[in-house]
């Protein structure tokens, strides 16, 4: 390997060295044994020894697993003496060595262990460093795609990816000779990682405020009020058959240069679009919608495929276009994601292609505020959303602010 092949493109200032290059098993330790528990004989309630179970290293964990902030779970019934020689270590590397995809072969690196006696358990195998590394470096370089890459040709399986040990102990790895200059690549990534971890809760937290308020602002079945209202707001809310609050739309167009919105274009709940239409080539035949419609995925109605259009467009596939009828368009875009309405229309016909029912949708009675009061609380759910995209923006800026550095620091 020539020298500017151990050099990653992007590096800290003062480093110049080349990188070390070793086989896996080389750098890394094999002997420390795994458990097979099932999650049957965990819980998260008490005991004396924590398990990592592969499931939470493929879906929960990141690349630094801290033993002391993360959650991991008990094993039931059992002490530190029945695992003699597998509790783990500040640095430990566990791998992950099945999954039902390619992400087969993720790891988390353990830190900040201190008094807590933690084990590997199923499906997961453990590589201890031979030499002292910077903590995070490990954890990091073999999720990054310069590692991951080599497990690819060598996991078998077909509805299940595996890796055998032996296969994986043939692998490289590649790090800095320095461990200033490990420590400073795992200090940047885990910064990144914070940010990502902040911008998730507070857009978690928003997702459930907006569950919490539509519960609240829309009045239960069998009530003539919500549980909140704005300030000022006292009179009785109005009963009204669905087909008189929205109107649905069933021109049909094939109209070249409009914009196509088909189901898996929208994110499931979240009523956003996850491409630029606008982009695609299609000529597929599709329903009319216009600026302020509401279109209403009726197929699985469960999916939570809604729409509020901001521009014109045909609806392609099993698909409402809703018209509002003296309400705002707003309004009506939250009151389809209302449990009320949202009861009615997962009342569905059909097994395995379920659709909601037009009958039965429009001609449920809904209740109804004055135009003033229903305006402000579409305007009230828009707000909320619009901080709700913009916190997920933020988050999808700093994945892939994240997967670029991982390209750019390893070699």
């Amino acid at each position: 390997m020539q020298d500017n092949e151990k050099k990653p493109a992007l590096r800290f200032k003062g480093f110049t060295d080349p990188w070390e290059q070793r086989k896996l098993d080389e750098a890394f330790d094999f002997t420390v044994p795994n458990n097979t528990l099932s999650r049957a004989e965990l819980n998260q309630e008490s005991g004396s020894v924590r398990n990592v179970h592969y499931g939470d290293v493929l879906i929960k964990y990141g690349s630094v697993l801290d033993a002391q902030n993360d959650e991991l779970p008990f094993i039931t019934g059992r002490s530190k003496d029945d695992f003699k020689g597998a509790l783990l270590q500040n640095g430990d590397i566990i791998i992950a060595d099945t999954a039902e995809d390619e992400t087969t072969g993720k790891v988390c690196e353990i830190v900040n262990i201190q008094d807590k006696d933690v084990v590997a358990g199923l499906h997961t195998m453990v590589c201890r460093p031979k030499n002292k590394t910077a903590e995070g470096y490990f954890g990091y370089y073999m999720n990054s795609s310069s590692y991951h890459h080599q497990l690819l040709p060598l996991m078998q399986g077909i509805k299940v990816l595996s890796l055998s040990k032996t296969n994986v102990q043939k692998t490289t790895v590649k790090y800095p000779k320095d461990k200033a200059e490990q420590q400073k690549i795992a200090d940047c990534l885990r910064r990144i990682d914070t940010l990502i971890t902040l911008h998730q809760r507070k857009y978690e937290k928003l997702v459930n405020i907006k569950k919490s308020m539509l519960d609240k602002m829309f009045p239960k079945n069998g009530a003539s009020v919500p549980e909140i209202r704005f300030k000022g707001f006292t009179d009785l809310w109005e009963q009204r058959e669905f087909e008189e609050i929205a109107v649905r739309s069933s021109v049909m167009s094939d109209k070249k240069g409009l914009p196509r919105v088909e189901y898996e274009d929208i994110i499931s709940g979240a009523g956003r679009l996850n491409k630029d239409i606008k982009l695609k080539e299609s000529e597929k035949v599709g329903i009319v919608f216009h600026k302020g419609d509401v279109l209403y995925g009726k197929l699985r109605p469960y999916l939570q495929n809604w729409l509020l259009a901001t521009f014109n467009g045909l609806a392609v596939g099993d698909f409402w276009v809703l018209q509002p009828q003296n309400v705002s368009s707003a309004f009506l875009y939250y009151l389809i994601q209302s449990e009320a309405y949202q009861s009615v229309a997962n009342i569905s016909s059909g097994t395995k292609m379920p659709r909601s029912s037009w009958p039965l949708v429009s001609e449920t009675l809904f209740s109804i505020p004055k135009y003033k009061e229903a305006n402000m609380i579409g305007e009230f759910f828009l707000l909320i959303d619009r901080t709700i995209t913009l916190h997920q923006r933020k988050l999808d800026h700093l994945q892939l602010q994240k997967k670029a550095l991982l390209q750019q620091m390893f070699v």
